[in-house]
């Protein structure tokens, strides 16, 4: 694994490994005010004496309406401040750096109004069944509210010990929706999504200075593959320190993209997006081995592999990946069982049996 265990320079940092542990939020564990718990504290800690070489903290919501749900952590007060300090000093205290995501759901909030760039309808399914979920055009001065909640986010951020931020823009949230041309049909100057992601990442690069990280989750197919490289290039000119391909806005991406096609489709885009720019690119999608994770980095441009759940069930992945003994996998239940409860997941279960073997 000598790839996937090499260094990698991004912005002022050196990474021990190509390995990061990706956003996930932790549903259940935050109170409502958005404050961390020692769950977040230990759970972070954990992921940090795992080995990998960065953790990207999960979506961390800039206010309060922006949420996915009540009990996401926020990063919109001063008064969440002490908490989030908390998970820095526990991941910096394991020697691994972390960056914090910043999120807006937009018109996947779980409050009304649902904000939108335009106005847009699209049906989700519940359990209940098909549900009509309608998005309210932001006016200008909302869009002034929200680049501003950004930069408040980011100097939070860096006040609590953050190596630097990421901002979320896929998986159809508030950016993602700004970047995909078939939600956002704007005739004004934001009518470009790139307009607004620009101008909170010069805000946040010119408030917090050059060795503050700042990386963007960008969806490689928003809409397609083309559109994607466009707006990587794009914030390469503007100089965004990695980039952190996954899918855009779910029922508006066409997933068509080159190269072996035993590799996910998101993968290949990255590696797409990869050629185009010279700035570190992250891969993810089901990389549960390391023997998978090594041959993206060798037969693919791209520079660092996020290894996701696969973390939920073994914290020790990377070290195990390390010292060549297999590490646990998710076994992609169609329900995510940790997330009931750790001690329900099949591929936690099946690690344990092996350990005592």
């Amino acid at each position: 694994m000598k790839t996937l265990f090499s260094p990698l320079q991004l912005g002022a940092l050196t990474l021990k490994n190509r390995i990061c542990i990706p956003p996930m939020v932790l549903y259940g564990n935050a109170q409502e005010d958005g404050i961390s718990t020692e769950f977040h504290v230990e759970q972070y800690r954990a992921y940090a004496r795992g080995g990998a070489g960065l953790i990207i903290q999960e979506a961390t919501c800039i206010s309060p309406e922006g949420r996915l749900s009540m009990d996401q952590l926020g990063i919109w007060s001063d008064q969440q401040i002490p908490g989030l300090k908390r998970i820095t000093e526990a991941v910096h205290g394991e020697g691994c750096p972390i960056v914090v995501q910043l999120h807006h759901g937009g018109i996947m909030s779980c409050r009304e109004p649902r904000l939108c760039p335009s106005g847009y309808t699209f049906q989700r399914e519940t359990p209940s069944g098909a549900e009509e979920i309608r998005g309210t055009e932001l006016t200008l001065e909302e869009i002034d509210r929200l680049r501003s909640a950004f930069l408040a986010a980011a100097r939070r951020a860096k006040e609590a010990g953050y190596d630097g931020v990421e901002l979320h823009g896929c998986h159809s949230y508030l950016l993602s929706q700004f970047l995909n041309r078939n939600v956002n049909t704007r005739t004004d100057p934001y009518g470009d999504g790139m307009k607004l992601v620009l101008e909170i990442l010069e805000g946040i690069r010119a408030e917090n200075g050059p060795d503050f990280l700042v990386g963007i989750r960008l969806g490689g197919f928003e809409p397609d593959l083309q559109a994607g490289i466009e707006h990587a290039k794009d914030l390469a000119a503007h100089g965004i320190d990695f980039l952190d391909v996954s899918y855009g806005f779910t029922g508006e991406m066409n997933t068509q993209a080159p190269g072996d096609e035993s590799l996910r489709p998101i993968i290949r885009a990255a590696a797409a997006i990869r050629a185009q720019v010279d700035v570190p690119v992250f891969a993810v999608d089901g990389i549960t081995t390391p023997e998978l994770a090594e041959r993206i980095l060798t037969e693919t441009p791209v520079d660092m592999v996020d290894i996701g759940r696969s973390v939920l069930v073994d914290p020790q992945w990377a070290n195990h990946a390390r010292l060549g003994k297999t590490p646990g996998a998710c076994l992609r239940c169609k329900v995510c069982q940790w997330r009931i409860d750790p001690s329900r997941c099949p591929g936690r279960k099946k690690l344990q049996m092996e350990e005592q073997r």
